[in-house]
């Protein structure tokens, strides 16, 4: 019997993929990559190896190439379907092929295919991109290397393509991942941050305006890799004038100059409408969302997703209506249509906020997207949705395509909750319907995030922008990418535009952006020099290409063929890939072809959820070599037993599956957790099930079979509990005093003396009613006023949380009309021993 050792395949087959190095430059806000991955053929027939790898849908790849037998051999961008055929008739003919393209759901899946290695080769592709990277709420521009890649739910009735490739687990990855990077900012360079082992940051002047690092050896492609650099005066208005190509003609995209402009509107920060809008929530409850939050932050998902829902809920202003739904499978909301926003509405709101749970099986969001833009708007009040999710669909075009189609009637704030969230759904949402969307991932708490998206919907945008040029006779400016529609204070806008004409280096131009705010017209001005830098990247070019490529794959209007047929050639001229052309590169200097039955092999993916599955200690799990999860890519056959719809999975969990054997279709078990399980171990921090698909194939050790439990809906059942055993629960009580304080606040910003206030201020109600300036005071005045001055002394790190709601809290006391607040808040301050000043709240 052959008997293979180490890491194999799905087919029992080594993995031929061997080590990954990637050169990292970023230059102000955008970041230029290089990447190699080395294949090497240890088996006796010629291969073909498929990679499938995660990539940040913002990036614009524009360089593939494959070196072998010391020749480099450099891939040509064509039109998508002719480079596949270009691709199956090398193979098939025995020739050496290479070839890399979008995933056909998602642009932020990318396929690499290695066709016909011959024995004992080694290969290596290489590709490069540009992206431009974003600003956190901090200051730090922020790069993110995507090492994992989820498995992306497919929805029942769909036939969504099977996108993760096999999987392992993180500690038996054959290969390796290399990084160097080197960053420049004319600013200078405060600080780099990274989420993983890094080599010290050494500086390459006296100025900091360069810096390099490496990644640690030992790389456990366990989460994102992560770098948060941080620049002096990052919020000034900037401007880079880069010069076309020289291979390239004369008045196209590539061969004249181009610039890029960064700005940052800045205006007041007072929402002269806040108590005024739509705010829709619509939370992921599917099993993913039972999974930790990351390695760094082992909470559920779904925990932090309870959590900042709180803080949104509390932090609403009176006035204005709400609603909150969450889906998986199915989906539901709290009511039936948004509801105004009172103290009953919140307090039912909050009730059945407690109850949720990640139970709610796969991740359908199409269908709750479309329910929600069928129910009928609040006259006079913006609808404002917020979409948390985990990010695991596979078809993400048509999510997009929905979301576009009613953008012209709500904004959409989207927000990524941990590692190998699909940038191409939450970017994309957040891009379709004029909102900002977030990543929260590693130590990142999700609440800041997502309370600085709410101060966005409550603030007045900036709208009707119009873009003016300041330029030397005989230069003008065309843009390239049609600027946002609304502007947000603070947030970075990214203008990209074409210098025709011949530009002088000593001279200056100038970009002015002007937008309403209200009845306020405001103006921004960005100055810079005509010197156009030379970049053998082109960089600016490639990221107006990429914005412009974008915009038309999501264009509705006009003739489709028109509108592909444009697409094709500027990606062709730009060398950008899209989702309708693909890198192709063909050895055509073989002396002969290969001979020989043609193997294919799937290189393995870490996914993120694994790691729930192989700490939880389990009394069932397989005594196989490898554990597979969530289907194959490529040519092989998916027979896994947790394909197709959630409905008829072979195990549902909050955690992966332990494994998969391949079985017939009717070998598959439908396994629901049960409802029991689920509130027993609500408030255990990590949960994870035992399962084990129910096969006929051999299996080392007994499958535990988990018994069916009731229905979602409707229907009784008695099922007894799985006998797995529970994992330990951990006796830290996750929910800080602060949010017990926040939790008791009333919907108008008020408190009340009531026994759970005097425990989360420490004091007793008697103390509370006895520590009063004078005794005639109204009681709910001073426990809000004490409760403020609270959370302002002792939970002054999370302010960024708690600000709106103190804000509502403060509003409040300042309409009570009541005297003398001043010695309110001294006597506070003596009861509960802090030391806050009267203009600190501005009483």
């Amino acid at each position: 019997m052959d008997r293979r050792c180490g890491l194999l395949t799905a087919e029992n087959a080594p993995v031929p993929l061997k080590g990954i190095s990637v050169r990292l430059e970023v230059k102000g806000f955008v970041a230029d990559l290089s990447a190699s991955l080395e294949y090497v053929n240890e088996e006796l027939d010629p291969l073909e190896a498929m990679f499938v790898f995660p990539m940040d849908s913002d990036s614009a790849v524009y360089h593939f190439q494959a070196q072998v037998g010391g020749k480099t051999i450099v891939a040509s961008l064509k039109e998508k379907e002719q480079a596949k055929d270009d691709y199956d008739d090398a193979i098939s003919s025995g020739r050496q092929a290479f070839l890399l393209h979008e995933d056909e759901s998602s642009s932020d899946v990318f396929r690499c295919s290695v066709g016909n290695l011959p024995p004992g080769d080694k290969v290596t592709v290489s590709f490069r991109l540009v992206q431009e990277l974003p600003l956190e709420a901090d200051g730090a521009v922020r790069f993110t290397l995507p090492a994992v890649l989820n498995p992306r739910y497919t929805p029942a009735g769909t036939q969504g393509p099977k996108i993760t490739s096999a999987s392992a687990p993180v500690d038996k990855l054959p290969y390796t991942l290399q990084l160097e990077a080197d960053f420049h900012n004319s600013l200078g360079i405060s600080r780099v941050q990274s989420n993983c082992g890094v080599t010290p940051v050494e500086f390459l002047n006296p100025e900091k305006t360069s810096a390099k690092l490496s990644l640690a050896d030992g790389h456990g492609f366990d989460r994102d890799v992560e770098f948060l650099i941080y620049c002096d005066k990052i919020h000034e208005p900037s401007a880079v004038v880069e010069g076309g190509l020289e291979t390239a003609a004369q008045g196209t995209l590539m061969g004249e100059a181009a610039v890029m402009v960064n700005l940052f509107p800045s205006f007041s920060q007072t929402a002269s409408n806040a108590s005024v809008g739509e705010f829709i929530f619509l939370m992921d409850r599917s099993g993913s969302m039972g999974s930790q939050m990351s390695q760094e932050d082992k909470r559920p998902r779904i925990e932090c997703a309870r959590e900042t829902l709180l803080l949104l809920v509390k932090s609403l202003p009176m006035g204005c209506y709400f609603n909150i739904y969450g889906f998986g499978s199915s989906f539901a909301s709290f009511f039936p249509t948004s509801v105004e926003y009172t103290q009953s509405s919140t307090r039912e709101a909050l009730d059945k906020l407690k109850a949720v749970s990640a139970d709610m099986g796969g991740t359908e969001i199409l269908q709750p997207l479309s329910a929600i833009y069928r129910t009928a708007r609040v006259t006079g009040h913006p609808r404002q949705l917020f979409v948390f999710t985990d990010g695991e669909v596979s078809n993400t075009k048509a999510v997009l395509a929905e979301v576009q189609k009613h953008s012209s009637t709500h904004r959409c704030f989207s927000f990524g909750i941990g590692e190998g969230a699909s940038t191409a759904l939450i970017k994309g949402m957040a891009k379709a319907a004029s909102g900002n969307c977030e990543f929260i991932s590693g130590k990142q708490r999700m609440q800041p995030k997502v309370l600085q998206a709410l101060r966005y919907a409550l603030q007045p945008s900036g709208t009707g922008l119009t873009l003016s040029w300041e330029l030397p006779p005989g230069v003008e400016a065309a843009p390239l990418v049609q600027p946002p529609t609304e502007l947000f204070n603070g947030k970075r806008t990214i203008i990209y535009a074409q210098l025709k004409g011949k530009l002088d280096p000593s001279l200056e131009a100038a970009a002015t952006l002007t937008y309403s705010l209200g009845e306020q017209q405001i103006r921004t001005t960005t100055r810079f020099r005509l010197a156009p830098l030379q970049s053998g990247s082109a960089t600016i070019h490639r990221l107006a290409a990429k914005g412009m490529i974008g915009q038309l794959e999501v264009q509705t209007a006009g003739d489709p063929a028109e509108t592909s047929r444009r697409l094709v050639e500027l990606s062709v001229q730009a060398s950008v890939v899209s989702s309708k052309t693909a890198f192709i590169a063909i050895n055509t200097e073989l002396n002969q072809p290969l001979q020989g039955p043609l193997r294919h092999r799937h290189v393995p993916l870490y996914h993120a959820l694994q790691m729930q599955s192989l700490m939880a200690p389990m009394s069932c799990q397989s005594n196989s070599p490898m554990m597979m999860a969530m289907g194959f890519a490529g040519s092989i056959e998916p027979q896994a037993c947790f394909q197709g719809p959630m409905d008829s999975m072979a195990c549902q969990m909050d955690s992966p599956p332990m494994m998969a054997k391949k079985c017939s279709k009717g070998q598959k078990k439908k396994i629901r957790n049960t409802r029991d399980l689920t509130e027993k171990l609500s408030k255990i921090r990590s949960v994870s099930y035992c399962m084990s698909a129910y096969c006929d194939s051999a299996i080392d050790s007994a499958p535990f079979i988990c018994p069916p439990p009731p229905p979602l809906r409707g229907g009784a059942s008695s099922v007894p509990a799985p006998s797995c055993p529970p994992p330990e629960e951990d006796e830290e009580d996750e929910e800080g005093p602060w949010l017990k304080l926040v939790a008791l606040q009333n919907a108008d910003g008020s408190w009340g003396p009531e026994p759970g206030l005097g425990s989360a201020l420490g004091l007793t109600i008697e103390q509370i009613k006895l520590g009063r300036p004078r005794q005639d005071l109204e009681l709910t005045l001073w426990a809000t006023i004490l409760a403020v001055i609270w959370l302002h002394s002792f939970a002054a790190d999370t302010k960024l949380e708690w600000d709106l709601l103190v804000n509502k809290s403060l509003s409040w006391v300042k309409a009570t009309g009541a005297p003398d607040l001043a010695d309110c808040v001294k006597a506070a301050n003596a009861l509960l021993k802090t030391c806050v000043l009267p203009e600190t709240l501005g009483l």
